[in-house]
């Protein structure tokens, strides 16, 4: 376990160092190639219930995905992290308005206030179809390096025990973040397809 802890952190401080020396711009090509891979994708096509993390600045940025998600009607969940814990609820964000007025937290991103207990829960009714996984690093067989607090793994393993059982989950990432091969545990869960611009 220590051996696997150590390795993970040498690799987030890698990876951190990796994306860091991308450009604005660079993140943002790079975000629109990886969102326009998402929305022609049949899962999400076909998906009406979908969770999408508020991207950070070291992270393919989510902004397209969810004007998308609206334009057609979906419903749209985002993470509220608990930041004592490694607790994480998805909750019912109903319009880009919305987003927009949702208090930052001192990560600087956007979540529904710890009281506002006025949106649904995705896992109270009918469950989640896709998940959008967020993460430093990726490799190509699943495994994903999160930032070490286990939000994701833990929400998985609560939905995993819903009626409707594990939804389908894509991660979103640059080609920087994508590595050889990342330590894993037996708590980390893998992740059914990582997008990411391939060289052609």
């Amino acid at each position: 376990m220590a051996a696997v802890r150590a390795a993970k952190q040498a690799l987030r401080r890698e990876i951190k160092r990796r994306v860091a020396a991308l450009s604005e711009d660079e993140k943002q090509r790079q975000s629109l190639v990886v969102s326009h891979k998402l929305l022609r994708h049949p899962k999400y096509v076909s998906a009406q219930r979908i969770a999408v993390f508020l991207s950070m600045k070291d992270e393919v940025c989510t902004q397209e995905i969810i004007k998308d998600v609206f334009k057609w009607g979906k419903s749209c969940f985002i993470p509220r992290y608990e930041s004592n814990s490694s607790h994480m609820d998805m909750l019912r964000l109903h319009s880009l308005q919305d987003m927009e007025a949702l208090p930052l937290t001192s990560w600087n991103i956007r979540q529904p206030a710890e009281d506002d207990n006025s949106r649904e829960e995705a896992l109270s009714e009918g469950g989640v179809d896709l998940i959008l996984m967020p993460g430093l690093g990726f490799d190509r067989s699943g495994s994903r390096l999160g930032r070490g607090k286990g939000f994701y793994d833990t929400y998985l393993e609560r939905c995993i025990k819903h009626p409707r059982g594990k939804p389908y989950t894509i991660a979103l990432a640059f080609k920087e973040q994508l590595c050889e091969e990342i330590p894993v545990d037996a708590n980390d869960v893998l992740i059914d397809e990582i997008l990411y611009e391939e060289d052609e």
